[in-house]
């Protein structure tokens, strides 16, 4: 029997995209790709995660409180809303992160559900073992997202046609995504995945 699949959506906030207090480039072009993936993993009955940055007014992650990073993602701000063209079903779960004030959490796997419950312990709980991700962004937390995600014994997929990144520094996201290779992720784009997730369906009991 294959491995127990899940869709995992980074960070696709209102604040992340242009328009925004923390916008990545383009970042905006990814959500009619991520669409369709939600609409794939959706009709395949898999389950589908939405990780959001949750951060209270203070926060060393901001400048004002040492951190390097502009506020951003407020809790209840229409900043920290997820974009609006992007169609999460009703049962999307969602994993909310950097609520603590010294922390920075780039992570998903920093993150909880709306019960409390961490994401790697919800993750097993349900018997996933295999992780699809895009979002953004690439270089951050996108990354960091799927580092743990192998650290945490996942198989993992990075969704190539459904990223974007910051790129501070040029090139971060090319590094990001070879770190990413190294740790054991693979690299696949919608066709891939469509196909993998229809063989998927036909073998499975």
């Amino acid at each position: 029997m294959s491995a127990r699949k899940a869709l995992v959506l980074v960070d696709v906030q209102n604040d992340f995209l242009p328009g925004g207090s923390l916008a990545v480039p383009e970042g905006d072009r990814i959500v009619p790709v991520l669409n369709q993936y939600v609409d794939l993993f959706h009709r395949a009955g898999l389950p589908i995660y939405a990780t959001r940055d949750w951060h209270p007014e203070q926060t060393r992650h901001f400048k004002a409180y040492g951190g390097v990073w502009p506020p951003h993602c407020v809790q209840g701000t229409r900043g920290a809303e997820f974009h609006p063209d992007l169609k999460l079903p009703p049962e999307t779960i969602i994993i909310s992160k950097g609520m603590d004030p010294n922390e920075d959490s780039y992570s998903g796997f920093q993150g909880r559900t709306a019960e409390g419950r961490p994401f790697a312990e919800e993750l097993k709980a349900r018997g996933i073992e295999h992780l699809y991700v895009g979002g953004v962004a690439t270089d951050y937390c996108v990354r960091h997202t799927v580092l743990d995600a192998r650290r945490e014994g996942f198989q993992v997929t990075v969704l190539e046609d459904a990223i974007r990144g910051v790129d501070l520094t040029p090139g971060d996201s090319e590094r990001a995504l070879r770190e990413m290779v190294e740790a054991g992720a693979t690299l696949a784009q919608w066709e891939d995945v469509a196909r993998e997730l229809t063989a998927h369906a036909e073998t499975s009991p």
